[in-house]
């Protein structure tokens, strides 16, 4: 059980996936990832960046730990989901959407990936699969379109379009942001199949505290 309240500004700093994962210092996992430092350093840079930026501009830190929560929830890895939901609760105007951003994730979670390829080979492999619409009130437009298409890339990623777009610009998001927004999604994708691979390597591997050069017991 994780006993350190993470933060982004916490000194010295932690790095989030070795948090979630509950990897020790010094511990075989803990050299696992050392051996891949630039990786490593990367990965948190990017959720810094993504997450707790020193200018957030058109896209608030609130709505973008909204947006980290909902996929997490969305992919069902309690681990990160958790996480991001109390830094949700813990940011400006946080503790109100945390509830909501719950229940969007239990409602919004289906099977997929789902879509139509294109005509050929691969077309045996086409799923119909459902989609979200947020209409709850306590969600401002803008948040609710960032939440339809964090939905959308996670479980449609095969018709993602160019019209898929405009219903973000309809909402007042710029190209900016949206580029911005897509970077998040597909990075907590990214961050959420690393956690998985090494929560599965910390339950099958070496005992907590044995090196990477000791062998199971």
């Amino acid at each position: 059980m994780m006993t350190v309240i993470f933060s982004f500004e916490s000194d010295p700093a932690i790095d989030l996936i070795d948090h979630v994962v509950g990897i020790d210092a010094d511990s075989w996992l803990d050299t696992l990832r050392r051996g891949r430092e630039a990786l490593r350093d990367n990965a948190q840079k990017s959720a810094e960046l993504l997450l707790n930026p020193l200018e957030a501009g058109e896209f608030p830190r609130t709505h973008r730990l909204a947006v980290a929560a909902f996929v997490a929830g969305l992919h069902g890895d309690t681990a990160i989901y958790r996480l991001y939901l109390d830094l949700l609760e813990r940011s400006e105007q946080g503790k109100e959407l945390s509830p909501v951003i719950e229940n969007l994730s239990r409602q919004g979670r289906t099977l997929g990936p789902s879509g139509t390829y294109p005509a050929g080979p691969l077309s045996n492999e086409d799923l119909k699969g459902s989609g979200l619409e947020v209409s709850d009130i306590n969600v401002d437009r803008s948040l609710s379109r960032a939440l339809e298409h964090a939905h959308f890339l996670t479980f449609h990623p095969r018709d993602a379009s160019v019209q898929r777009l405009e219903r973000l610009r309809e909402a007042g998001w710029t190209d900016t942001a949206i580029v911005t927004l897509s970077q998040l999604i597909s990075f907590l994708a990214f961050q959420i199949r690393v956690i998985h691979g090494l929560s599965v390597l910390r339950d099958v591997g070496p005992a907590a505290g044995a090196t990477l050069s000791e062998s199971p017991s």
